[in-house]
């Protein structure tokens, strides 16, 4: 197995030069869990899904993004179009391996979300909000049954997230996520809790109240398909229950150039809509999952 590019490519058929794309993997292929799988540091490879959405369609587009505690806002709404496109880059790279006690890895990681206004010619087709999310993460391999479940990681992540803008538009924030991931077959599910740590100045501090207090991802692969529900929520009832469910499907078209829809309802699926909720749903190409 080598790196080329933004993912692993694989010898296929005895041929070390015939090559395709990594579509999906398991949780012991991206974490490296064991021995069989194990890589070294400083080599690149794929953390989130890697793709392109060419056309994503919103029920309601936020034309007057508005912190909600904050008196900072545009003098006049923005004239964006409901269709625009999107991709995500993610990449990670191990540190140090068996460092704690010899038990844990040390990663760094980066995931990039673009919003790109691609179809808006009256402004002049601009990214309508850029997200940067850097993480240190710290992961321990496990082996471990529960409710005929195997655990396979635990561990915690610094996070930080920002979209690099000026008031009003800018918006930011710091957590600790703790990790738990499971695998069952052809079945993955990773369990994500996460508090804010507080920062000096805050430009959307209610921000857990919308987006949440943490996730769960369920990942099911089916030959070439991979399907996956990621369920966010502020852990709150009545009127302050808030969150999000996003819904991904790729599935392959050529070796393992895959097509993507992906479907999203609730607040924040950009940090500029973080207390904005809409209903998208988008169709493109994934190349890593």
């Amino acid at each position: 197995m080598v790196l080329s590019g933004v993912g692993f490519l694989s010898a296929q058929d005895g041929n070390v030069n015939d090559y395709i794309f990594e579509n999906s993997k398991s949780l012991s292929e991206l974490w490296e869990l064991d021995e069989a799988h194990q890589s070294g540091t400083f080599l690149i490879s794929s953390y989130k899904p890697i793709y392109f959405t060419i056309a994503k369609y919103s029920s309601d587009t936020n034309k007057n993004p508005i912190s909600e505690r904050s008196e900072a806002m545009l003098p006049e709404p923005i004239g964006l179009n409901t269709l625009e496109s999107k991709f995500q880059i993610s990449l990670k790279t191990k540190i140090f391996h068996n460092v704690f006690w010899g038990k844990g890895d040390l990663w760094a990681a980066y995931t990039q979300r673009a919003h790109w206004q691609i179809y808006n010619d009256a402004l002049s087709r601009p990214f309508r909000e850029l997200n940067y999310e850097p993480e240190i993460i710290v992961n321990f391999p496990v082996r471990y049954s529960f409710l005929g479940w195997t655990g396979r990681m635990l561990g915690a992540a610094f996070v930080h997230e920002s979209n690099g803008r000026s008031e009003p538009l800018s918006r930011s924030w710091n957590r600790m996520v703790f990790h738990a991931g499971f695998e069952n077959g052809d079945w993955q599910v990773m369990l994500r809790p996460w508090f804010r740590i507080p920062a000096g100045k805050d430009d959307n501090e209610d921000i857990m109240d919308f987006i949440g207090r943490g996730e769960a991802s369920v990942i099911y692969d089916l030959g070439g398909q991979r399907f996956r529900a990621t369920v966010r929520h502020s852990l709150r009832f009545g009127d302050k229950s808030k969150g999000s469910v996003q819904l991904d499907w790729s599935f392959p078209i050529v070796k393992n150039f895959s097509g993507h829809i992906q479907f999203f309802d609730g607040y924040g699926e950009t940090l500029i809509d973080y207390n904005h909720r809409q209903t998208t749903i988008g169709i493109g190409v994934s190349l890593i999952n």
